[in-house]
């Protein structure tokens, strides 16, 4: 109901520009409510609501609202309900922004789970679209606290992806009313590391930077909008975005990244042109328009398209397709043609000469195909565009190539995408008699001489291709009915663009044309199956397009020849008849699918060869003939358009009223499109009605006998009779009017008439005349019994029979599958040509034509709802009974039409279902396997129609789920065959994924009935019915009473049937476990289960089968949560508890308000009488943003309910559970069970027994204690995995079931527990510690800490002993850190208590134990966040723990020789020197670092840095796996470090620790700074560029390393200043040339003789350094351009290759550039060559092929 009422509002509201603020105001509340309730359930995870997962979609739905179907979304309730906030967002009160903030801030704690909860709930609800005048109501109020928010959290939690999408919204409906420009660098760095792109060699991605990473689409939606406006910063930094990632697209890069980065290259130039068509071809609306302020002006749009266009062209040729570069060209014409079009024609004219790279050419016709429109159409822009059209399609002929398949089907769509926009007219005559004509109009009208040329090129190219698929002989021999699947393809492409190309040419064109076909097809014979199909086409599309010319030629002949080859009586007898009778046969069926009218006058020569031909004995022979019936019948039957023309009206007026060169590419006027539609007339019909009396009745008239049992025929006879039957009835389908009868009634009471509503196709049927369709109906019922009594195994005619029933019940003139392959096909070639800068419907006359005609087959193939009368339930009965068959494929067929059917009729499944489950009762003896089977198929449904054994409502499947329970002892069941086990899987699987909780008590709020009161009293528009009388509405309410009470009759009555099918005797244990899976559905949060149900499951507990139990622990745990009683709560003033006032901004974190929360050891609750006045929170968010509106807490314990109650004092349902758990047999054989393991080492902690036990211990507090008491004390000695995992959630379940017990008992509960956790944490294992992690954080997970404190101070006590190892150390540093992280804030004395412990033991030498160290310390300092508005933290800060390690590291910082590992790795006696020290205590903090990447909200930079020079000198500069930890260490959290997300007033302090580290004495220190720097920058890049002072810095960084002594640290420089260039960071100015000009020219000494037996020196002179530091200098700016040469690069080669003999590393520095400016360059070397001279040309080629070896 939810649903179906939220599609309908959805639809009312989706067009929102024609209702305004005014008209209508909506509350967001009860929206805000259902949200809550069902997306947030409480229930949903014990099972007691079942929400759909996924709506199965109802048939047709998608052409019923074509615009951007909604029904996309529609997979889920979720995405139902936040389509549908969407829909009323712009109508939300002026007030609902600030209400909504005071709502939901008080979530807002960043270290919980609600944070996501709550930016979610603002991302759907906030209203951005207000009018200027109400900003200060809007997004005034929130949006500087969330930018904030946004700006200054640095590691991508999950919640930062939806705040983008926030943004986006709101500025794309704000567009000049927010100043963006503040915070556009850190817009735009954030979505460059969005994509995720990989930078510098050795890299770690930290995985939540994938997972989290921003949608495309929001993105590109937020630029868009920021666009424009006087500043443009965005373009500036737009353009630098796209500098720094076009490399990326070249096609020899690939990656997983590549996908998203073709995304952005797809939407944003459609958003933009969205953009523009708002602001300027829009109607205005209501919505607030864009300041002219803001508008983009032309010179924004062509600034967006330059800095576009570039990444565009290289991703024309990209390893995953050019489509989405042709979907960016498309859009990208639109804007600025003059740009666009040019270069990609300079790409294809090549590729179209070209023979050797077929995919480039199929890549750039792709794109020109986008382009088509723009190009035709010239204008401003672009005038000269039109004249390139014909040189292209003269060029893409070649491309008709029977033996390049792809090649082939984008040439026909080129050339047809080309002959829709422009008629094919020759206008070279208007040349003499007008002299008004542009320069371009004259080129074009000489130009037009060519269409003939053209056209009668093609079709000769066509006529190659259908000879070449002829010459393979084998098909005469091999029975292949069908064409391959690619010959269909290449049938559809040939016979489409014929036909485009023949409706757009002029009258003596197309006679041209038309003799030439006619003289080919006359002049070969064709095999009937390919060749002859093609022709056939051709001939068609001649046909269609004039037909009075054609069939003149045509139907005479073809008549003529047959007529002549069947004058000798043998031919009707022949099994292989001859190939020309055959092929005229073809042809003459094809080209008499025209307009009606035309054919009447061959009427007798038609009917005179259908006499002839029907009853051939050739199957191929009497198809076609049959073909030829059924197109005569439907030619002077349907409702068609007869012209697709590009003009209405056609193209044949003089020259001097119409020029056709104005029409290249105009759309069509919608308004007056001038369709000639074909109507049948009178005589067209009454032909038909004699078609259907001399061929249909004779063989109904044989059938009929044959069913009697009169008359004995054939198979074959059967089958022939049978497909003319067929024929006829798809033929003349349109005017048959449907099946008539009486209804089916009493299969639903109602008081709403159900009759169905007739849709007005364009047709009157003719009462007066026999029905056909009942007829045929009565027949074939009867042929049907009688081939299943007699013969069944025919099934040929079987399948027959099956389609003619479908076609009798559903066939009103065209099919479902067809139709849906149009809608396809239309939608294709609408986005191929569409126009979204000018508007909507800007479309093609053909196309719009054709959407109109689809809309129109819509109407007749409309089905649903439809009244079940007799006729229809007696032949869905022959499905049903066709689908139970023996023989599988008939069962298949009939399947299918019978879904089909069921789709269709009004409530007809109730009269079905107990007929098919007639054949699963256990007690039918004379049931086979395959009925049963069929049977179960009919059940199961298929994947889209209605699934009988789960349809939603009470009365089915009260009928249903114990029938396939029960059919378990179905002799026909047999558990061997593999098939029926696997029917009975899905069954089960599909009613428990579909299953959705059925309603029982169903009410109509009374304010309901009085707004329908009202509204049947409008005037306007006003009702023409009855008003309901006050006792009918009285009568409704009452019916509603009955049939709330009657579910719940039902409701019990299918849990007792359930029930007892499932304790029946000899069940096999499948049907068993499917029968309690049904039960455990039935569990509902409005009513408890029936008693003896809930017997069932607590004795089930402690079933034999493993599933059983699971199911049974989940169902107790439900049933639990049914039973819980209500806690009573109050509202509490937290103001008043604290004793300070109300903060006056909003102040987030540590608060004197807020500090009562607080864990006080000096202050816990330590007796009864100040346990019961704390006043306790349970949830840790409360508090931490701001205080809710209404802050409720538990009351107090005397007005809860009572507990420690007796048996006489519970329920009955209650005193069932209490009996089994305190029996000590029953609890000792389930804690049995629970301590065995399932699968090995997969086994993990099980919340759904933590619930079970937690219910248990929350609703008998604690009773059962003294019994469970021996067995866990028994649990927690023994160490096994299973048994530990057992007594952990026991513990747990404890610990938070006694929630709301009374003081005694929970000291009590304490006493017991706390022996027994201490031996837990000393017997824990490897296998366990992740178990005893979760039972503890489970336990404090919403608790207030000082509830625990008990447990608290049990883990504090010492997890460092040293007792049991350093394991079990670092195990219980784990368990306790997961207690702690889920107390968050609330506990800043524990965590400085834990603090100061660990910090004197940083120094571990154990490596497990130090990384748990690493990540304790991460939660430690997880509370110290840099969010704006927060206050500083009274938990630990780094600062000041920073501080206190840089002392104890001063001894390792002073030295500067190789730090080397040399730390044993035991504890020696004795005291270790201060630097061994220092190393165990790097290895931590490392492992601290590490940890802290991807976990904390904002990196301590400032800190972090100061450590950074020590990292630089320990990491390693090879790869090399053999290195120890903390080399490892080292470098992995230098990569981590420079990913990481920089502030701008960071910036200088990282750049200020750069250059310090570059002076060092350690070339590794060097050259890690080196490597450090590109991910740094590249990962912060639009930041830097914010700063001059940091460019500049960067740049005399990388340029002074270029000169350093060490060889390896030039290098990388080298190729550090090329990746600068590359991505634009830097630009390539003279200065530098001119600075590494000077540099290459430093003489080098003389070398010197030197005495035979002295040592060579190895170090480098400072010369030979300087001169090689310009050669490297040189080279990076070579390489800085892989794929292009930009003016410069020509003289920097030649200056390079004069060092080609210097001495090493010279010589070889200048050959790996060269050989890698060869490998980049070498694929466009061609297009690279035109930027050098001669001379130049000469050299380089001299350099970079290598001399002859023989030489």
């Amino acid at each position: 109901m939810m649903q179906g009422f939220a599609r309908l509002l959805i639809n009312l509201l989706k067009k929102k520009e024609l209702l305004s603020r005014d008209d209508l105001e909506l509350p967001w509340r009860p929206l805000y409510d259902m949200v809550e309730r069902i997306l947030y359930s409480k229930t949903e995870h014990l099972g007691l609501n079942w929400f759909p997962k996924n709506i199965v979609p109802f048939i047709l739905r998608d052409y019923k609202n074509h615009k951007r179907s909604l029904y996309r979304y529609h997979s889920s309730v979720e995405n139902v309900l936040k389509t549908l906030v969407k829909s009323c967002r712009p109508y939300f009160p002026a007030d609902a922004t600030a209400e909504m903030l005071e709502e939901w801030r008080p979530l807002m704690c960043p270290f919980d789970v609600t944070m996501q909860k709550a930016i979610t709930y603002f991302e759907i609800f906030l209203p951005t679209s207000l009018p200027p005048e109400l900003h200060h109501k809007g997004f005034k109020l929130w949006f500087d606290e969330l930018i904030g928010l946004w700006v200054s959290v640095q590691n991508l939690p999950q919640w930062e992806g939806q705040l983008v999408n926030l943004f986006a919204r709101l500025a794309t409906d704000n567009i000049g009313y927010i100043d963006w420009d503040p915070y556009v660098p850190k817009i735009f760095t954030r979505i460059l590391r969005s994509l995720n792109l990989p930078v510098g060699s050795s890299q770690v991605l930290i995985p939540r930077f994938l997972t989290n990473a921003y949608d495309i689409g929001h993105a590109v939606v937020w630029i868009t909008a920021m666009m424009g406006g006087p500043s443009k910063l965005v373009q500036k930094h737009l353009t630098g975005l796209f500098n720094s990632i076009t490399s990326f697209y070249h096609p020899s890069n690939n990656g997983r990244w590549l996908n998203k980065l073709m995304k952005l290259l797809q939407q944003l130039p459609n958003s933009v042109v969205r953009r523009l068509h708002r602001e300027r071809y829009k109607k205005p609306s209501w919505l607030s328009p864009v300041p002219d302020t803001h508008k983009l002006t032309d010179q924004d749009v062509t600034d967006f398209v330059q800095c576009i266009i570039q990444p565009v062209l290289l991703a024309m040729f990209s390893k995953t397709g050019s489509l989405e570069a042709a979907q960016a060209l498309q859009n990208l014409a639109l804007m600025r043609p003059e740009i666009v079009i040019p270069p990609v024609l300079e790409r294809t004219y090549p590729a179209l000469e070209t023979l050797t790279e077929p995919h480039q050419l199929t890549a750039t016709l792709s794109c020109v195909i986008g382009v088509a429109r723009s190009l035709v159409s010239g204008g401003k822009w672009f005038p000269e565009g039109p004249t390139h059209m014909l040189p292209l399609l003269m060029r893409a002929l070649p491309g008709v190539d029977p033996n390049d398949f792809s090649k082939c089907m984008i040439t026909f769509q080129f050339i047809a995408t080309f002959s829709t926009l422009v008629p094919l007219v020759d206008c070279s005559s208007v040349l003499q008699e007008r002299n008004d004509l542009t320069e371009v109009e004259r080129e074009l009208c000489s130009a037009t001489a060519e269409f003939e040329d053209f056209v009668l090129q093609f079709m000769d190219r066509c006529f190659g291709l259908i000879e070449s698929s002829t010459l393979e002989q084998t098909r005469e021999e091999t029975e292949t009915e069908k064409m391959t699947h690619l010959e269909s393809l290449v049938e559809l492409g040939l016979s489409s663009t014929f036909s485009t190309i023949l409706t757009q040419c002029s009258k003596e064109i197309f006679m041209v044309a038309l003799q030439k076909v006619f003289n080919f097809s006359i002049s070969h014979i064709f095999e009937t199956r390919v060749a002859g199909r093609m022709v056939a086409d051709m001939c068609r599309a001649a046909v269609k397009c004039c037909p009075e010319e054609s069939l003149k030629l045509f139907v005479p002949h073809c008549c003529s020849v047959i007529t002549q080859l069947t004058t000798n009586d043998d031919v009707l007898n022949e099994e292989e008849l001859d190939k020309e009778l055959l092929w005229n046969l073809q042809l003459l069926s094809e080209i008499t699918r025209v307009d009606g009218k035309k054919l009447l006058l061959y009427k007798e020569e038609l009917v005179k060869i259908l006499q002839r031909t029907l009853h051939l004995t050739c199957k191929q022979g009497y198809t076609l003939s049959c073909n030829l019936l059924h197109h005569l019948l439907r030619s002077t039957t349907v409702i068609h358009p007869t012209e697709y023309c590009s003009v209405p009206g056609g193209f044949d007026k003089p020259p001097s009223e119409y020029f056709p060169i104005k029409n290249w590419g105009k759309p069509g006027d919608l308004w007056n499109l001038g369709i000639q539609w074909h109507v049948p007339s009178s005589e067209e019909v009454s032909f038909a009605f004699y078609l259907l009396d001399s061929f249909l009745q004779p063989e109904l008239m044989k059938l009929q006998h044959c069913g009697d049992g009169d008359l004995e025929m054939s198979r074959d006879d059967i089958l022939q009779s049978l497909t003319i039957v067929h024929n006829c009835l798809i033929g003349s389908g349109n005017l048959l009017p449907p099946l008539k009868g009486e209804a089916v009634t009493n299969l639903v009471p109602s008081m709403v008439s159900l009759e169905e509503t007739k849709l007005y196709t364009g047709l009157e049927y003719d009462l007066s005349r026999e029905n056909h369709r009942e007829a045929i109906a009565r027949v074939i019922r009867k042929l049907l019994n009688h081939i299943l009594d007699n013969s069944e195994d025919d099934t040929k005619s079987l399948f027959l029979i099956i389609k003619i029933i479908g076609d009798l019940l559903q066939f009103q003139g065209s099919h479902k599958h067809e139709f849906d392959s149009r809608w396809k096909n239309f939608n294709l070639v609408k986005k191929s040509m569409e126009n979204r800068l000018h508007g909507k419907k800007q479309h093609i006359r053909a196309l719009l034509i054709d959407r109109v005609m689809l809309q129109h087959e819509l109407r007749t193939l409309t089905v649903e709802g439809c009244e079940y009368k007799k006729i229809h339930q007696d032949m869905i009965r022959d499905l049903l009974r066709l689908s139970t068959s023996s023989y599988s494929q008939v069962r298949n067929k009939a399947q299918q039409t019978f879904f089909a059917a069921l789709g269709a009729y009004n409530f007809c499944c109730r009269d079905i279902i107990p007929l098919v489950l007639e054949f699963l009762r256990p007690d039918r003896q004379d049931v086979t396997q395959q009925q049963f089977k069929g049977a179960l198929y009919c059940l199961l449904g298929n994947h889209s129609g209605v699934c009988l054994a789960n349809l939603h409502d009470w009365d089915c499947i009260v009928q249903t789920w114990p029938a396939i329970v029960s059919s378990g002892l179905s002799q026909a069941m047999s558990l061997e065959k593999p098939s029926i086990v696997r029917l009975f899987d899905d069954l089960a699987e599909k009613i428990h994924r579909q299953y959705e909780t059925i309603g029982l008590d169903f009410t109509i709020p009374k304010s309901c009935v009085a707004k329908a009161e009202l509204l049947q009293l409008s005037k306007n528009p006003s009702i023409n019915q009855e008003l309901l009388s006050p006792e009918e509405i009285e009568e409704g309410l009452k019916r509603q009473q009955e049939k709330n009470a009657n579910a719940l009759r039902n409701y019990e009555n299918l849990v007792n049937t359930l029930l007892d099918a499932v304790e029946q005797r000899n069940l096999p244990w499948k049907f068993e476990h499917i029968g309690i899976g049904l039960l455990s559905l039935l569990l509902r949060d409005d009513r408890v289960l029936p008693l003896r149900a809930i017997r069932f499951f607590v004795e089930n507990l402690n079933h034999d089968a493993i599933v059983v139990r699971k199911m049974a622990i989940s169902a107790v745990a439900g049933i639990l949560k049914q039973l819980k009683r209500t806690h009573k709560k109050l509202t509490i003033n937290p103001y008043e508890i604290s004793g300070y006032p109300k903060p006056t901004q909003i102040l987030a974190g540590d608060r004197p308000d807020n500090h009562w929360l607080h864990y006080d050891s000096k202050s816990l609750p330590r007796t009864k009488k100040e346990w019961e006045s704390s006043c306790f929170v349970e949830k840790t968010h409360w508090g931490y943003y701001t205080w809710p509106k209404n802050m409720v807490v538990y009351a107090g314990v005397e007005e809860q309910p009572k507990l420690g109650r007796s048996r006489e004092d519970m329920t009955e349902a209650e005193q069932i559970i209490f009996d089994h758990f305190s029996d000590p047999k029953f609890v000792e054989q389930l804690i049995t069970f629970l301590s065995l393991e399932d699968r090995k080492g997969k086994d993990k902690f099980n919340p759904r027994r933590f619930c079970l036990f937690k219910g248990i211990f929350r609703n008998f507090d604690d009773v059962f204690l003294p019994v469970l008491k021996p067995h866990l004390e028994r649990l927690v000695a023994d160490s096994h995995e299973s048994t530990q995992r057992c007594v952990a959630e026991i513990i747990a379940g404890l610990i938070r079931g006694s929630k709301h017990w009374t003081f005694e008992k929970v000291v009590k509960l304490w006493e017991l527990l706390c022996p027994l956790l201490r031996t837990a944490l000393s017997n824990i294992t490897v296998e366990t510690y992740n178990d005893w992690g979760a039972c503890i954080a489970t336990s404090c997970e919403s608790r207030d800490p000082r509830k625990l404190h008990w447990l608290f101070e049990l883990l504090l006590e010492s997890p460092l002993s040293g007792e049991g190892g350093s394991f079990v150390d670092a195990c219980r540093l784990y368990v306790l850190q997961g207690g702690l992280a889920q107390q968050e804030w609330r506990v800043p004395e524990l965590l400085h208590r834990l603090l100061k412990y660990l910090e004197p033991k940083l120094t571990q030498v154990y490596k497990n134990v130090r990384e748990r160290i690493g990540s304790v310390l991460t939660y430690i300092f997880m509370i110290d966040v840099s969010l704006p508005n927060t206050a500083p933290t009274t938990s630990p800060c780094v600062p000041e723990f920073t501080a206190r390690i840089l002392e104890k590291l001063k001894p390792l910082m002073d030295v500067d020789e190789e730090i080397q590992n040399h730390v044993m790795e035991e504890n020696g006696i004795g005291e270790e020197d201060v630097r061994t020290q220092g190393i165990k205590l790097l290895k931590t903090i490392l492992k601290w670092l590490m940890a802290s990447a991807g976990r904390s909200f904002s990196t301590a930079v400032t800190e972090q840095l100061q450590l950074l020079p020590l990292f630089f000198k320990i990491a390693p500069v090879e790869n090399d796996s053999s290195y120890d930890e903390l080399k490892r260490d080292a470098k992995l959290c230098l990569s981590l470090m420079s990913q990481g997300l920089l502030y701008p007033h960071q910036v200088p302090l990282v750049l200020q620790v750069l250059k310090q580290t570059a002076r060092s004495s350690s070339w590794h220190a060097r050259y890690t700074v080196l490597t450090y720097l590109q991910t740094m920058v590249f990962y912060n890049l639009f930041i830097f560029l914010n700063s001059e002072d940091a460019v500049k810095d960067i740049r005399w960084l990388v340029i002074s390393l270029l000169e350093d002594e060490q060889l390896e640290v030039r290098e990388m420089a080298a190729t550090t200043l090329s990746g600068l260039l590359q991505c634009n960071f830097l630009t390539m100015d003279s200065p530098m040339q001119i600075h590494f000009e000077q540099l290459c020219k430093t003489k080098l000494p003389k070398k010197r003789k030197r005495d035979p037996g002295s040592v060579g020196d190895t170090i480098p002179s400072a010369e030979l350094v300087k001169r090689h530091a310009g050669v490297l200098g040189l080279g990076a700016c070579v390489l800085s351009s892989p794929y292009d040469v930009p003016t410069w690069m020509p003289q920097l080669l030649m200056n390079l290759s004069a060092h080609l003999n210097d001495p090493q590393p010279i010589e070889m520095t200048v050959k790996k550039t060269l050989s890698n400016f060869r490998r980049t360059h070498h694929d466009n070397w061609q297009e690279h060559k035109q930027q050098f001279t001669d001379d130049q040309l000469l050299v380089l080629t001299d350099l970079l092929v290598s001399p002859c070896y023989y030489a």
